[in-house]
Formats: C-alpha cells, structure tokens, sequence
C-alpha cells in the first residue's frame, strides 16, 4: 500500500509516525512545500520574546530523524499542486529546482493546515508588516526587532495567538497596542471572563483598542501609521496580523471534495473526505462540535493529532472514528492562565441551545498555606439535566488542573451533580478540602435545585426599580468602598434581625463581594418567607469588572520608552525613609474585603509615623488600598509586586511636619440644597464630586424640596399623620422622579435629559449621589424641614445623616466658599 502524505506538522506527521506503526511494509510519502515537517508552532511566539533562546528548541522531528527512525520518504520544498483523484495522483512542484512531476498513491491524506487571514486593506503589504504562521514566519519578526529596535507595535486581533505575541513583544521592551474589533478579546470566552483579563493588560501597559478595526496601514516618514475604522490612528514601527486564520482548503476544493459550510473540508467521523480514498486532518477539516453538534472548523493542535492518528488507524485497516471537538484551550497572559472547554454563551445562543451559568471566585488552594491566589470560574450548564456545556477559567494558578478536570467531565457527559461528588487530590499547597470544581458543582447543583436563584452581571442595571430591592449584605467598610447604584447595605451579620426593613412583595436582589455571603442571605430570606430571592453569581467583583473600563486607549506617544505600570515593589532611599515602628502584615489567600480589614484592624495598634507592609494576593487590592488611603488620610508611600504577590506599605497618619503645625487656610465647601429639580441637582453632586476629587471636604445640607433628592424611590412602611401622608403623595419620590425646572413638557424633560447623559458618558443623578457618598461628602438632611414635609428617617437612602442648622453653620464657618442651590 502506498500512502501520500500532504503536509506536516501536527496532522500529518502524527499519521504518518501512526501508519508506520501499524504497518511496517506500507510505503509512505510525506509531502511539505517549507523546510520543516514538524514544528512547535505552539512555541513561536515565546521564541519572538526570548523566552525559548535556541531555534533547534523548536524542532520537534527534523526530515532526516524522521526518515530514519519510521522509514519514511519525506520531501521538503516540494509543494502539491494538485491532486487527480480519478488517476489516484497528484502533481508536485520541486521548489528546489522549479521541476514538477506526478505520483501515484493508493490512499491519500490531506493536512495543509490554516492560514492567516490577511485583510485587503492598503498598506497590509508593508515589509514592517507581518503574520505569524510558521517558522520562517518567526525568524523575520525575530530578525526584525533584532535589526530594528522598534519602540512601539500593534497587534491587530486579540485571539490567544495575538495576546501571546502582545506579551513576547513586551518583553522585549517594545510598547504594545491591541487592536480588536469585538466588544472583548479572547473570543473563546466569554465578556465578563475576558474583562478580568482586560484589567491584567492595563496593569502590564497594554494599551488595548475594542470595537475597532484596521482601515489602512500608512508609511509616515520613518514609521506606519495604523488608521483605524473609528478615524484614530496609531503610529507604529511594526504591525502584526492576528485576526486569526482560515482552513488551507484550494488543494481539496480543486480536486472537487466536498466543502462543509463553515469553509472547511468535508470529512466523515472516520476523517474520510467526499472521496474514499482521501483523508483530510488538522487546521483545513469541518469537524462535529462536541457540544452541539454541529459542523465547526476548530483549529487546534490537540485534536490534529488525535485526527492524525485515527486516519492512519482507518487506512490500515483498524476501525477509528473522530468523537467531536470541544475546543479545550489554555494561554499564557503575562502572570495569567486563560482557558476554556466547550461551548461558551455565544456559541450556545447560535446554536439554539437552552443553558444556565454560574461564576465563582475561590483561592487556588487551601487560604491559609502561603501565596493563594484567586481563580475565577465560570461554568455554563443544561438547565435540565445539568449537563456540562462548557468552562471557563481565569487565574494565576491551577487553571490548567480545573479546566482539565471539566474538560474531561464533558468527555465523559457528566453533569454537575457529578462535580459535586469527585474525590480530586487535596494538599494545602495544591488546592482545597472543597476544591474549586467542587465548589463550582455545588453553585451549579444549588440553582438546579432551586436552593439559590441567580441573576447575572449584565440583568443588574435592566432592573426595575419599583419593583426590586437591591440589598449589599457585606460589611460597611466595603459599602462605602464602592457599592451598586441604588443598593442598601444590610450585612449578612445583621440581616435576621433587619427583616422587617424588607419589602416582601418585591423582588429582592442580594450580593456580597464573590456570591458565598449572597448565597446565605438567600436561604435565610427564603426562610423567613421571602419568596422571590436572587443571589448576584460572581458577586460584585464579577459586576464591578465587567461594568468598568475595558479599552485604555491613548496611554502613550509613539515616542514614549517602554514602560511597565506593574513594576517590583520599590525600596526608597535611606534618607527617605520613615520613622517610626514598621509593622509586618500577610493577607494573602484573603479575598476582599479580607486585605483590606487586615489593613484596618493593624491600623487600631499603631502609633502616629507607624508604617504597616502588608502582602496580598488578591488582584483587587490593588485599587482597594489606593482608594481606603484616599478616604482615611493614611498616606499610601509604595506598591507594588513582587513575583505574584502584591506589596503595599501605608503610614499612619496623625503627626505632621513641623513646618506644617501652623493651621493651614481651610478650602472646605458647603452648600444648601432647597431646589428639587433635577436639573439643579445633578449641578449640585457635580460640583460636590469635583470638589471631592480635589481633596476637599463637601457638606451637603439637604433641606425643604430638595430633601426629595434623597428619598428611596421605593415606598417604605412607616407611620405617618394625615397631612404627611398627603404630602409624601404630591412630592416626588426619589431622584428618579424629579421634574425639569425648564422644558419640564409633562415629564419628557427629565427623560430626554437622562438621554443625552448617557449617550455622552456622563454619569447619571443616581451615579452621582452613589460617587458623592463613596468620595466621602457629607450629606445632611434637614431636621426641621423633615418635620414640616412629613418626612421620615427611614425614607431616605442610605449614607445620609440627619442634622439641623448649626451642622452647616459649622460646615460653612471652615469652609471658603458656601453655594446656595
């Protein structure tokens, strides 16, 4: 039997090493237009970066070892330019000497891979332009920066493959921008999973570019110019192609084999093509998504050795058939792991396939051993059975562990009842008593039964408000750190005895920092007769990431150096270091708001001058601490990591200079609200907030109608007079009720105005008020007023403080300026 292989790499040297296997006495012929047969290509984009420093490391068979050790006859810079199937032939150009010739075959097999999708756009043609496909590839962007030294390049698609470019060019000291024209990168996972992602890129100096593509590539005098759709450009000394890649199918497509409808060559389960004597395998196949099943071109290494191999198996005689991909992939992003099994939601939407999701956020392993870091977790589910449909997973440590374990529950058609019971290796270095895909099965299982109904991240800001309750049950530390828009803070701790502050013919919408406390308050709300209760899955951290900044575009000049915003934690210099005791503090394996109580609860001990370090492990901290320091007064002198944990070293304030003992000249603000009109109010908390980001301390003094600013929109059960329930009924109830003082046109106004706010980004009144009580202005209502007005205490929203005349007296005697609005 003769066998013709086209095409190396993994397909086809995998069937070709397989076929020698079973069959000593076969002729075989391996086919392959470069001068590599079988190569990393995995790998090539850590031999850009260095990371991988010998180009022999690469070379996973060389033509000659192969040829030698399984007896094959393999033929570099030989190209297949055709196939004649009625003649069992193809045709060969020997790109040596330009000579072309024909060879007969009893079976042949197909492997010539994918190629990169180059767009027809002016410019793409550039010699500082470039793909990365192959080893040639490789060595040209290598030499490039060697010779060249660029400064500055873009990344133009933000697919696993572009992100490992981003990162090797990085570390080669070049400024790096991604340009991707979906809403998110990575697009085997999902938008809330990749923006965790996004905020490691912006921590790297990553400049990221979303929802926006290449239109041209232009040479401006001794650099390119990347023109985007959006009219930006992007002035660069080098570009390189990521946008992804399409199967190699002209040599099948000529030969008249069937082509599948999402572009790939047509196979069997037995990778038989139209024709019976042809076999197709790799990047160029349409195979059955494991999942769905459907026809999908998936091109990854894994499954085209797997393909490789079964279609020696089936032409030598042994029956082999091909299951499906599930496409289960994993990348490196600088410190983070990446990865996914399965399908995700957009996959599952365009399939037609009805499914549930969850997302957690425990530690990679036991929280008390050193150095546990977070993974996040989230697992998309069959609402019927409980199927796995698919996984993803972010962290810096044992993703690859976790979504293996999933990927092989798929395989298997376990679901998540199944997570619940497996018995996974436990050590406190490597993972949990309850490890995470236990407690992955366990959240799942949990809604399934119906113990915990669920809301997700993007439902949050579509709620209505007259009908939901939006309860934060973690502590008052983290509430006044940063909270949902129109959330009331009830701690977890608190809430059996705050039940009667509790509407029980609304929805009430609970969430902590991850779920865990969430999920507590559902079942004890549910069991004290509180019927319609969700739990926020992933909590405020996952809400909070997706919700912020994905895009940090505009960071640097083309002339900037290199820079890295997440450098090692520094040492300052002897002279300037402070005095007093330095306290030492680890908070690492602790999640929010662990990190930052520890930083609290340290403080009450320390004197005046004290410097606390503390470590931690959770990414959040990061932000946490700048903006505690920002709000207390202690004064933040460093931070920074140190390999994966971060360092933070905080004085405690309280003694000042000697030269500074002297009462400085107060620059405090203080005003008095009377109006009620929206217009007028959204003016006062933007000056407030302004004022606060100078460092100013607000006062707020709230009176008559302007008190309507602050009342909860919703109605709140308290005894009242006649005459105050009369009034409670002609006065708008809450911000979003307050008319226009012009061009009110019977409540239009109002909405026309909130409009505009948000398609200019502007934050609206309720953002406003949220932003103003997080800055740490002072808002106080009017006692008095509250009286006439019939307004209670319990009617107003929450971080309001109730005073009379003397608290803005004091307020404006230290302040230089006082507002009346």
């Amino acid at each position: 039997m003769k066998v013709i292989i086209v095409g190396g790499v993994a397909g086809g040297a995998s069937a070709a090493a397989r076929l020698r296997r079973l069959d000593e006495n076969a002729e075989i012929i391996l086919f392959e237009k470069g001068e590599y047969i079988s190569f990393a290509n995995c790998g090539l984009p850590y031999y850009i970066g260095g990371v991988i420093k010998e180009k022999d490391k690469l070379l996973v068979q060389t033509p000659e070892d192969m040829s030698r050790r399984f007896n094959i006859d393999v033929r570099t810079k030989s190209e297949v330019i055709s196939i004649v199937p009625d003649k069992k032939e193809v045709i060969v150009r020997d790109l040596t000497n330009n000579e072309e010739y024909s060879e007969t075959y009893d079976k042949l097999i197909l492997s010539p891979g994918a190629e990169p999708i180059k767009p027809d756009i002016p410019g793409v043609d550039d010699s500082r332009v470039f793909t990365l496909r192959n080893i040639p590839d490789t060595y040209r962007i290598k030499d490039y920066i060697d010779q060249h030294k660029p400064r500055r390049a873009v990344v133009v698609g933000g697919g696993f493959i572009g992100i490992e470019v981003a990162e090797n060019l990085h570390a080669r000291g070049i400024n790096v921008t991604i340009v991707e024209l979906a809403d998110h990168i990575m697009g085997q996972i999902d938008y809330e999973m990749a923006a965790i992602v996004h905020n490691h890129l912006h921590s790297k100096n990553v400049e990221l570019y979303l929802k926006d593509g290449v239109n041209a590539i232009q040479p401006v005098n001794d650099h390119l110019a990347v023109v985007l759709n959006s009219g930006k450009s992007i002035d660069t000394d080098m570009v390189v192609m990521g946008i992804g890649v399409k199967p190699d199918i002209k040599l099948a497509k000529d030969a008249g084999l069937a082509i599948g409808a999402r572009g790939g060559i047509k196979v069997d389960q037995y990778m038989r093509t139209s024709d019976p004597n042809i076999y197709a395998v790799g990047d160029a196949v349409e195979v059955k998504d494991f999942i769905s099943g459907q026809n999908a071109v998936i091109p990854l290494a894994g499954p085209a050795n797997k393909q490789g191999r079964i279609a020696a198996d089936n032409i030598a005689g042994r029956s082999s058939i091909y299951e499906g991909t599930q496409g289960t992939s994993i990348a490196k992003v600088f410190d983070m792991t990446v990865a996914a099994t399965g399908n995700n939601e957009r996959q599952l939407g365009r399939s037609g396939i009805k499914y549930q999701k969850s997302i957690i956020h425990p530690n990679s392993h036991a929280s008390y051993y050193p150095d546990a870091l977070p993974i996040s977790i989230k697992l998309i589910f069959s609402p019927d059975d409980g199927r796995i449909l698919g996984a993803q997973a972010v962290g810096y440590e044992g993703v690859d562990k976790r979504i293996d374990v999933i990927a092989t529950a798929i395989r298997a058609g376990m679901t998540v009842y199944d997570l619940e019971k497996l018995e996974l290796a436990y050590a406190p270095p490597y993972s949990s008593a309850k490890d995470p895909v236990n407690m992955a099965g366990f959240v799942a299982a949990n809604i399934l039964k119906g113990d915990c109904d669920v809301f997700h991240w993007d439902e949050v800001d579509k709620r209505d408000n007259d009908k939901t309750v939006l309860i934060d049950v973690r502590t008052p530390l983290e509430y006044n750190m940063g909270t949902i828009a129109g959330a009331i803070n009830i701690p977890l701790d608190d809430l059996r005895g705050r039940l009667d502050e509790i509407p029980k013919d609304k929805e009430i919408l609970v969430f902590c920092q991850v779920g865990l406390r969430g999920y507590l308050a559902c079942r004890i709300l549910k069991q004290h007769g509180f019927a319609n209760v969700k739990n926020l899955s992933g909590g405020y951290r996952t809400y909070e990431i997706a919700t912020g900044r994905q895009s940090n575009e505009g960071i640097f000049r083309y002339d900037d150096a290199f820079s890295s915003s997440r450098v090692e934690a520094p040492i300052p210099p002897q002279d300037e270091k402070p005095s007093g005791n330095t306290i030492e503090v680890d908070a690492c394996g602790l999640q929010c708001p662990g990190p930052i109580m520890q930083v609290y609860n340290a403080m009450q001990g320390m004197k005046p001058g004290d410097v606390l370090q503390i470590k931690a492990s959770d990414p959040g901290f990061e932000g946490d601490i700048k903006v505690w320091c920002q709000r207390t007064g202690h004064k933040l002198l460093d931070i920074g990591w140190q390999g994966r944990t971060l360092v933070a070293r905080i004085q405690k304030s309280g003694v000042l200079p000697e030269e500074q003992q002297a009462e400085p000249q107060s620059h405090d603000k203080a005003m008095i609200v009377f109006s009620g009109d929206l217009d007028k109010a959204i003016a006062s908390f933007i000056i407030a907030n302004g004022a606060a980001a100078m460092g100013r301390k607000v006062t707020m003094f709230f009176t008559f109608w302007g008190l309507n600013i602050l009342r909860k929109p919703e109605k709140v059960p308290v005894h009242k007079d006649f005459l105050s329930k009369m009034f409670g009924a002609m006065m708008p109830r809450g911000s979003m009720k307050l008319p226009l003082s012009r061009m009110n046109m019977l409540g239009i106004g109002p909405k026309l105005i909130r409009h505009l706010m948000k398609e200019k980004n502007i934050f609206s009144l309720e953002e406003l008020i949220q932003q103003a009580i997080k800055n740490g202005v002072r808002i106080v209502a009017c006692n008095m007023s509250m009286d006439i007005m019939g307004i209670k205490k319990e009617e107003l929203i929450d971080g309001v403080e109730i005073g009379g005349v003397a608290s803005f007296i004091g307020a404006a005697e230290q302040s230089d300026a006082s507002l009346f609005i």
